[in-house]
């Protein structure tokens, strides 16, 4: 899953930063808001961490004009001001969820893997599906109740296909959602990921539609 980071405070970005990556997501950051209005306008983000007092455009205003272009993309505000007000602006401009600073990193984790539940449908935190488990909360995946052991981008490909299952994934589409803005986005290695998933998790868990993409059926 692919978020972008709109911070300007350096310290805190590097600290969200190490924290998503730890969990399994693709992180691409930003110090400005005009940096941010245009990532967030051309690239396929799961969710979106928007600091309200970004330099250049303030985060209210890039979130009022993702938001009148139609980008639909979850968003979680972060700001140093604590009053109720600015609160109400933020979720009155399109915001799904705020937190205040200071504050706590593993409650941001949690909120985070809250917010893409809520945007791919999902209220459980763990997908169970023909002897296979997937925890959303930890990246943890189990056949028959045995511990699966999985690379970061295998588990990173999974929890993709997870979040969507029921839906087809092309390739580039899997591309798009693994990698950050400045990775190596060849859309040839997911195959090879698919692959080795099929050997840990069984050949039928995920589904291969030929020239077209790949789907986990919805639990």
């Amino acid at each position: 899953m692919r978020i972008l980071l709109a911070e300007d405070e350096q310290v805190l970005s590097d600290q969200i930063k190490t924290l998503l990556i730890a969990e399994g997501r693709a992180v691409d950051t930003v110090a400005d808001g005009d940096e941010a209005h245009f990532l967030g306008s051309t690239e396929p983000y799961d969710m979106i961490i928007l600091d309200i007092g970004l330099p250049g455009q303030d985060g209210i205003s890039v979130l009022k004009k993702w938001r009148a272009e139609g980008i639909d993309t979850p968003v979680l505000i972060l700001t140093a001001r604590d009053g109720w007000s600015d609160r109400v602006d933020g979720l009155d401009a399109g915001a799904d969820d705020y937190m205040t600073k200071p504050f706590n990193m593993s409650e941001l984790a949690a909120r985070v893997r809250a917010t893409l539940r809520r945007k791919s449908g999902q209220t459980n935190p763990m997908f169970e599906k023909d002897g296979i488990s997937f925890d959303t909360r930890n990246g943890r995946v189990a056949a028959n109740g045995m511990p699966v052991d999985l690379t970061s981008q295998e588990v990173a490909v999974l929890s993709y296909l997870v979040h969507n299952s029921g839906r087809l994934i092309s390739r580039t589409e899997l591309s798009e959602h693994i990698y950050a803005y400045d990775g190596d986005r060849d859309s040839n290695t997911i195959a090879v990921f698919i692959t080795r998933l099929r050997k840990k998790l069984g050949p039928d868990f995920i589904q291969t539609i030929r020239g077209r993409g790949y789907m986990i059926d919805a639990a």
